[in-house]
């Protein structure tokens, strides 16, 4: 059965990002990246034991894609940061792309900073559609639903309550979101690009 690792991100520093903010964020990603092994390891037990089709078994399946896109999902968002941003190229491929499917990247910003202020909590994720190239902007409140099955995710912004608190109150979403901006790295985002 197969262990996943906690990756680590070397972020301190960012702009409007605090330290302390990152390490309560990190020790939430730990938790699922250890629920992953969990749920994965009580799965097996249960199979080996003749015990699929189960409530437990059933619950636990469930379960699974919590666990499993919470890990992931974060892996992409700290992996769209990093502690020396540079500005999106209007020029790059994902520039250009931005541009073709929003009109500008300001459009693009615009909008991506509307989804992520609206109220609630969850994620935010520019996604490409692998069918015709086409990015959208998502809110996804679950971490296993309201995912466009098989878009690639791009740009991924955590809007969760424990992404920003310890460095900005709820109603400071769009600041946060600024934030956010002032760290994408664009050429990890770029390399997600189909």
């Amino acid at each position: 059965m197969i262990q996943y690792q906690e990756q680590k991100f070397d972020l301190k520093g960012l702009n409007g990002i605090s330290d302390a903010q990152l390490e309560v964020h990190f020790k939430l990603y730990a938790g699922y990246v250890t629920n992953t092994n969990t749920v994965n390891a009580q799965l097996a037990e249960l199979e080996a034991g003749g015990k699929m089709g189960t409530p437990t078994w059933a619950e636990l399946k469930r379960r699974a894609g919590w666990e499993y896109n919470g890990k992931i999902l974060h892996e992409q968002y700290f992996g769209n940061l990093t502690r020396s941003p540079a500005a999106l190229d209007d020029n790059s491929a994902l520039g250009r792309k931005v541009a073709e499917c929003f009109g500008s990247v300001d459009a693009w910003k615009k909008n991506m900073t509307s989804t992520a202020t609206m109220r609630g909590i969850g994620w935010v994720i520019c996604y490409q559609d692998p069918t015709n190239g086409h990015l959208t902007n998502h809110w996804i409140t679950e971490h296993e639903m309201g995912h466009p099955a098989g878009f690639r995710p791009i740009v991924v912004l955590d809007m969760w309550e424990h992404a920003f608190m310890v460095d900005y109150k709820p109603a400071e979403k769009a600041k946060y979101v600024e934030a956010f901006f002032s760290n994408v790295d664009w050429k990890a985002c770029e390399k997600r690009l189909g």
